[in-house]
């Protein structure tokens, strides 16, 4: 199951934060047995979880908190939690020339990556992870959405 927190002032579908989360999963080969959340929020609340957990006094566009845990009651993979700020996402949508709904979708595809454990701090690394989100992005109809550094 995905869990999707819109507040009412972000005017954004659901739809395509689920859709960029299924696609994801479907090139990662996840069965459908996991379940994610998927929070949008504000420059504040990431600001104060990436000085919580990265040490940076900053906001971000995109925080990912693995879990790895199994519901003891169905059994099902709780893969963790995906943050992601619109307000950065605004900006960064009107500098790459495309709309907020495709970029929401890059930042959905990055986060979930990073909750199955890809990563972008070594050079191999983050080839391996930029290649899987350019495939992902592909298959939602965005390959033309550059893929920040």
């Amino acid at each position: 199951m995905i869990t999707i927190e819109i507040p009412p002032s972000i005017l954004i579908e659901p739809e395509i934060v689920e859709r960029a989360v299924a696609v994801a999963l479907n090139h990662q080969a996840v069965e459908d047995d996991a379940d994610l959340t998927v929070v949008l929020t504000d420059d504040e609340q990431l600001q104060d979880l990436n000085r919580e957990f990265r040490d940076i006094d900053a906001p971000t566009d995109v925080l990912s908190f693995p879990a790895s845990e199994s519901d003891p009651e169905t059994g099902r993979r709780y893969l963790g939690d995906v943050l992601i700020s619109v307000q950065r996402a605004e900006e960064q949508a009107a500098a790459g020339g495309h709309p907020l709904e495709a970029e929401l979708q890059l930042l959905v595809v990055h986060g979930v990556l990073h909750l199955l454990g890809h990563d972008h701090a070594e050079d191999k690394d983050k080839l391996r992870m930029w290649a899987a989100q350019a495939q992902i992005l592909a298959r939602l109809g965005l390959a033309n959405i550059k893929i920040s550094e």
